[in-house]
């Protein structure tokens, strides 16, 4: 595999307007090409923070079976309206993840919600709703999501996060390393893929997908 691809950011649908101000989506195309390479029709897609549900999307129409799971109840709905299996789609907590009713996962993929080191007291696992206790926090909770995601993993499974390196007013908060580090605790880190996007976001013109494996 290519360890950098060029993709465009734009999307195949537009959201409602009630979601303009909100849309966080990676695009269709990016999970289309980790499904090409790791997954074959019928495996287990499965998407912890599912978001606006575009990897359960994708996922579905390239005949794949798809799960995720969403905090935010406005979301889901959108989402729900739109799968053909709207009750793969959980509303939970992926904090929770050892809790839900899952089928056993051949491949996880998602873009985590994201948080700067400083100036960012809104907690993103609990849907930016709360104040958490800051980023060590942060980190240690997707530590404890991976590892509970890797007790619901097939053997050979795979799983991949598309997370950037942040840069807002020049203060640089190194996620994509920093939650490499957190997760390879509990999973095997196998290296990332650079993406290039023709539109760039949070400072920069690229994100990582970083891509770890269960054994």
């Amino acid at each position: 595999m290519k360890t950098y691809i060029h993709l465009s950011s734009r999307h195949n649908y537009t959201l409602p307007a009630i979601f303009q101000d909100d849309d966080v989506r990676y695009a269709e195309s990016l999970v289309e090409h980790f499904l090409e390479q790791y997954t074959q029709k019928g495996d287990v897609v499965f998407d912890p923070f599912a978001g606006f549900a575009t990897t359960l999307f994708v996922a579905e129409r390239m005949g794949r079976v798809s799960y995720g799971v969403e905090i935010n109840q406005d979301r889901l709905n959108f989402a729900r309206s739109r799968l053909a299996n709207p009750e793969h789609l959980i509303h939970g907590d992926a904090r929770f993840l050892a809790s839900l009713d899952l089928p056993e996962i051949d491949f996880s993929m998602t873009s985590p919600p994201y948080m700067t080191k400083d100036n960012h007291p809104e907690f993103p696992f609990a849907g930016y709703k709360i104040t958490g206790e800051g980023y060590a926090e942060y980190l240690r909770d997707i530590r404890s999501i991976y590892e509970q995601l890797r007790t619901r993993m097939k053997p050979t499974g795979k799983v991949v996060l598309e997370v950037a390196n942040l840069k807002p007013e020049k203060q640089v908060t190194t996620l994509a390393w920093d939650v490499a580090q957190e997760i390879s605790k509990v999973l095997r880190f196998e290296g990332e893929v650079i993406v290039c996007w023709d539109e760039g976001a949070y400072g920069y013109d690229h994100t990582y997908c970083l891509i770890f494996s269960v054994q």
